[in-house]
């Protein structure tokens, strides 16, 4: 009998399943969307339960009429969104997600007047309006009576893990996010957790992302099915494309951007412009992470363009070189900026400018952001020689060729491009016993399936735009926020 293994992704837009074999090959796969909720301007939020029937539908789908047993399971998640129960297990109020931007001065807080320097040597971060820290403060201060029934605080993907196994735990990759973990250590910071007012009852066990935390209950009809720990989204798309090894790089672009370069070692950007994270390999990372990429193209097309033609935009944009320019700031920005309220912009535009060239600056915007990144990331001596791509963007060619030549290094595809959910399946076949390692799963699933190479010839023209790009945050941040 085949052993199979599901991985879950439990995204911002939907939750995605995959079962794969022990070789990563994807059996069946499955989707469910839900909403989000702007209850106001700058808010965003979503119902827990949305996730636990989006779940359950998955799992009976991909594990039903299979000719085999399901060993293992793992959930992936979008990080840094506060979920919390009562005593009675109770959601108390709808999790406020990662891109939420009603905790500016909670954030403002945390790095003028606890400091930014004291905030990284207690978590090698800083603090960012999405992480989880801000948000307690934030319902501490404006929502006491919900703050005062707290039993249990959970980041998404765990909330799954729960309702799953009723074990309340959670993995350092995901939890480095919240602002409340001694990332270099692997443990609580009491400091900060006195800081929030939170009670360490309330927090869950800390694991590696392959540890195996408990089985899914006998309701779910997986009987002797093992879980694991799981990963936060970035680092659970790094397994599925097998970066794991010293100076190895990923860039996603999904609903956000990130780009996201292994290390063996624990390090911090001085200027804390990237994120100094845990890595689901039980090693760490660096990130950068941009708050708007491939929802840029989707806000462009189906709500100022109206509508979803993904292939004539992109045969428009193909070789639609121009000088406009586009900031794609639409939910703020978070790295290297750490600012709420940066918005986007088209500059450049003349009566002669065509849609393509638009739907073209807003790829190459993207990549710009990226770039910021991985420049920040070159200035504390980490410049990787190549890198993966994955996420929904990934699937667009002309973007592929943006992001090489913009960051002027190969860009491999993968041949399975699932992305998180397939690093959750990972995870799931090492907490079984399937493989010894992460570093041995990952490199026996994920395999590169082709590789966009860098135009030199474009260097020159990228170079020069990137400039002007550079130039037009500081510039547009005066005027929009003055």
């Amino acid at each position: 009998m085949m052993n199979y293994y599901i991985g879950i992704d439990l995204g911002t837009s939907s939750c995605k399943g995959i079962l794969t074999d022990r070789s990563g090959r994807v059996i069946k796969e499955e989707s469910v969307s839900y909403p989000v909720l702007t209850p106001h301007e700058g808010w965003t939020e979503q119902d827990p339960a949305e996730w636990l029937r989006a779940a359950k539908r998955i799992i009976k789908e991909l594990s039903s009429g299979i000719e085999g047993d399901v060993k293992g399971l793992s959930v992936a998640g979008q990080m840094h969104g506060l979920v919390t129960l009562d005593e009675n297990d109770e959601v108390i109020r709808p999790c406020i997600l990662w891109n939420d931007g009603r905790c500016e001065r909670q954030t403002a807080y945390l790095n003028e007047v606890i400091g930014k320097e004291r905030l990284s040597e207690l978590t090698g971060n800083i603090a960012f309006a999405g992480f989880t820290a801000p948000k307690l403060l934030w319902m501490y201060e404006e929502e006491p009576e919900n703050f005062a029934r707290i039993a249990k605080i959970m980041l998404p993907k765990d909330y799954l893990a729960y309702m799953l196994t009723g074990v309340h735990s959670t993995d350092y990759s995901d939890a480095s996010g919240m602002l409340l973990v001694d990332v270099k250590n692997k443990c609580w910071s009491d400091e900060m957790l006195d800081i929030c007012h939170v009670k360490r009852e309330w927090l869950p066990e800390l694991y590696e992302s392959y540890e195996v935390t408990g089985r899914v209950k006998e309701e779910f009809s997986l009987p002797d099915c093992v879980v694991t720990a799981g990963a936060g989204d970035n680092a659970a798309a790094a397994v599925g494309t097998g970066t794991v090894v010293n100076g190895s790089c990923n860039v996603s672009l999904g609903t956000s951007g990130t780009i996201f370069i292994s290390q063996d070692t624990f390090s911090v950007d001085p200027k804390n412009a990237l994120h100094s994270f845990a890595h689901a390999n039980g090693k760490w990372h660096l990130m950068g992470c941009i708050l708007t990429a491939a929802s840029a193209r989707k806000w462009w097309l189906e709500d100022v363009i109206g509508c979803a033609d993904y292939a004539g935009d992109e045969e428009e944009a193909k070789d639609a070189f121009s000088d406009v320019v586009f900031l794609p700031y639409l939910s703020g920005e978070r790295s290297p900026h750490n600012d709420v309220r940066a918005r986007g912009a088209f500059v450049g535009l003349s009566a002669s400018t065509t849609r393509g060239e638009m739907s073209r600056a807003i790829m190459e915007g993207v990549a710009f952001a990226l770039k910021d990144c991985l420049e920040v990331s070159k200035q504390n001596g980490v410049t990787p020689a190549r890198t993966n791509l994955c996420g929904g963007g990934a699937k667009s060619r002309v973007w592929r060729q943006i992001v090489a030549d913009v960051l002027e290094i190969p860009v491999d595809i993968l041949e399975t491009e699932q992305g998180p959910s397939l690093g959750g399946a990972v995870l799931a076949m090492v907490g079984y016993g399937e493989y010894g390692s992460v570093e041995e799963a990952a490199g026996a699933v994920a395999h590169v399936a082709e590789t966009v190479e860098p135009d030199p010839s474009k260097y020159g023209y990228y170079e020069k735009k990137y400039e002007k790009f550079r130039k037009l945050y500081p510039a547009i941040k005066g005027a929009v926020q003055g």
